[in-house]
């Protein structure tokens, strides 16, 4: 055997050994599995080939067959397509061709053999961070042409592997690729013994990937409760916390569970423990970035404990007072769940002051009677647990008032005649005339006849109007009639019942005579000695304004009826007004002095 043989031989042992040590690092290669796998893998590089056969044929016009060892070929290119199906399934789509030196000028020879493959099978790849070892089984189409023999196509198998450098998401260096060879080819007749290729084929190349998804962490999501254990109606707020989403979308929020407002969609809300029973609830949050897999979700337990409310007791000190008078509330109260607590008091008349353990009720304007007081407590909860006591304070009834006395009363009754200045009221102006001197008159008489009626409820009181001798008897009774009814309809406004009051008018009839007047001047006890002679000197002004007045007329059943005294009023401030008369100029109006004292006769 030539010395070109053996070195092929070791050529062929050195390649069959690198492809066990590329099978037996499989294990220890495909560790850390963290890269992603791509869809589609391209490689394209050099292929050596090593039949490792020896080759059968007839030479031309040769009875005998002839055998050689066939050269392994250095001249080759290889490439493939594969489709990975998961991470570590695919389908491999294989070509290579491996071509002889066709020298010009250089002899034909037995030993220099072309190979071609075109197969296709399943192949799995382990892979992780920085490499990825594969194993692989190829079936397809072998040809092996030889410059003297000629071509043949038959099946074949290749299985074998390799490993990959990579070097990002898309490439990576196909460090070596071995693959082990079986085919059998016919060169000639059947009495040519058969070629049979066991031999290996070495790659090695660049690979382009695509088609990879990214490894993504799948997102998570982590539920708190702050407090996580509270009393019903205190606030508790949740939040929700997510990790790995997408950053470049928005994550949203959806809340569910016991208490959650409706329609809760920030990371954080607010649970509603109002109403909720002790025990334990979940509140779970569902996060969502809107693709397919950016969801999680998460929940917390709440716990709801068993709230007490409050309790009260009160009591009223003195619980008995006079009208108008004030007792002192005091209540006790406490929280069995050791909470803050206020007070409020309410009272059923009255009125009640204060917003701590003590209040003071104010019985001012109080019915004699029974007040009610309401102490009421609540604690710092939200809505507040609450809870009320009730005392009472007895409002005294006051000593019943003296009854009147009815017989000073009609002694006090002291009627007087109510006087009017010249040609008033009017008809246009019927509330004129009446001037303030007079309505005081009026408003003393209607105090002290209201009273007597609670005694003497039939009694009446009749209104006699009269006008001076001047002016026709058809003016001057209108006029009287106007005075009276001037008078009713004051004594009614200041609480008289008309139906105890008669009207009479008499215009110039039963005037005073001059006689009269002169007596009623001379009784009069405003007057003194002085001012006396200084009226008496001036009658004719005093007898017209003494007969423009009213008369009052006090009339009970069966009793003789009271008459006013006609006394005019010459110390009132608007006595100069009674006394002015149209078309006279002279007026009488005494000098200013001290009121007389009242004769007491």
């Amino acid at each position: 055997m030539s010395s070109h043989t053996h070195n092929t031989y070791g050529r062929a042992a050195a390649m069959r050994l690198a492809m066990v040590a590329v099978l037996c690092s499989v294990s220890t290669l495909a560790s850390a599995q963290d890269q992603p796998a791509p869809k589609w893998e391209l490689f394209g590089g050099y292929s050596f080939v090593d039949p490792g056969t020896d080759v059968h044929g007839l030479l031309p016009g040769a009875v005998l067959p002839v055998s050689s060892r066939v050269e392994s070929n250095p001249r080759g290119a290889g490439a493939s397509i594969t489709f990975n199906f998961n991470r570590w399934f695919g389908l491999t789509g294989d070509v290579s061709a491996d071509f002889s030196s066709g020298e010009k000028g250089v002899p034909m020879r037995i030993d220099d053999a072309e190979f071609f493959n075109l197969s296709a099978g399943p192949k799995v790849t382990f892979r992780s961070r920085h490499f990825s070892p594969f194993l692989e089984a190829l079936v397809g189409e072998h040809r092996l042409a030889s410059e003297v023999f000629g071509s043949d196509h038959e099946v074949g198998f290749m299985a074998g592997g390799g490993l990959d450098l990579n070097l990002n998401r898309h490439f990576a260096l196909r460090l070596i690729r071995a693959d082990y060879l079986f085919s059998n080819h016919q060169y000639g007749p059947s009495v040519v013994p058969a070629t049979d290729v066991r031999g290996v084929r070495l790659q090695s190349g660049v690979v382009l990937m695509w088609g990879a998804k990214r490894a993504v962490t799948p997102p998570t999501a982590a539920c708190s409760l702050q407090p996580a254990e509270v009393f019903a109606g205190e606030p508790v707020t949740a939040t929700a916390a997510g990790s790995n989403f997408n950053p470049r979308r928005t994550v949203a929020y959806e809340w569910s569970g016991s208490g959650v407002p409706p329609g809760a969609t920030a990371a954080s809300t607010q649970i509603d423990t109002t109403g909720l029973r002790s025990g334990s609830y979940q509140i779970t949050a569902r996060l969502s970035d809107g693709s397919k897999e950016g969801a999680a979700s998460c929940s917390a337990s709440l716990t709801v404990k068993q709230a007490r409310p409050p309790v009260i007791s009160c009591a009223s000190d003195p619980a008995s007072v006079p009208i108008d008078g004030t007792s002192a509330i005091s209540s006790n109260a406490s929280s069995p769940d050791g909470r803050r607590l206020t007070y409020s008091y309410a009272a059923s008349a009255g009125n009640i002051a204060g917003d701590t353990a003590a209040a003071t009720l104010d019985t001012r304007g109080a019915q004699p009677g029974t007040i009610t007081v309401t102490c009421n407590v609540g604690d710092d909860r939200n809505p507040p647990l609450t809870a009320s006591s009730l005392t009472t304070v007895t409002v005294q009834s006051p000593p019943p008032p003296p009854l009147p006395d009815f017989v000073a009363i009609e002694r006090r009754l002291a009627l007087h005649s109510v006087y009017f200045a010249t040609a008033k009221p009017t008809l246009e102006n019927p509330d004129a005339g009446l001037l303030a001197s007079q309505e005081k008159t009026l408003k003393a008489l209607a105090s002290d006849f209201l009273i007597y009626l609670q005694n003497k409820p039939d009694a009446h009181l009749t209104l006699e109007g009269h006008a001076d001798p001047r002016g026709s008897m058809e003016y001057n009774q209108g006029l009287s009639e106007r005075r009276v009814d001037r008078v009713k309809r004051f004594l009614i406004d200041q609480g008289v019942p008309a139906a105890n009051l008669q009207t009479k008018a008499f215009g110039k009839q039963e005037n005073l005579t001059d006689t009269q007047v002169k007596q009623a001047v001379e009784r009069n006890p405003e007057l003194s000695p002085e001012d006396r002679q200084r009226v008496l000197g001036n009658m004719r002004t005093i007898i017209l304004a003494s007969n423009r007045r009213a008369d009052i007329t006090l009339t009970n059943t069966g009793q003789a009826s009271q008459e006013s005294v006609r006394e005019y009023p010459f110390n009132a401030a608007d006595s100069l007004t009674l006394l002015q008369e149209e078309g006279t100029k002279k007026t009488v109006r005494p000098a200013a002095r001290k009121k007389a004292k009242p004769n007491t006769r």
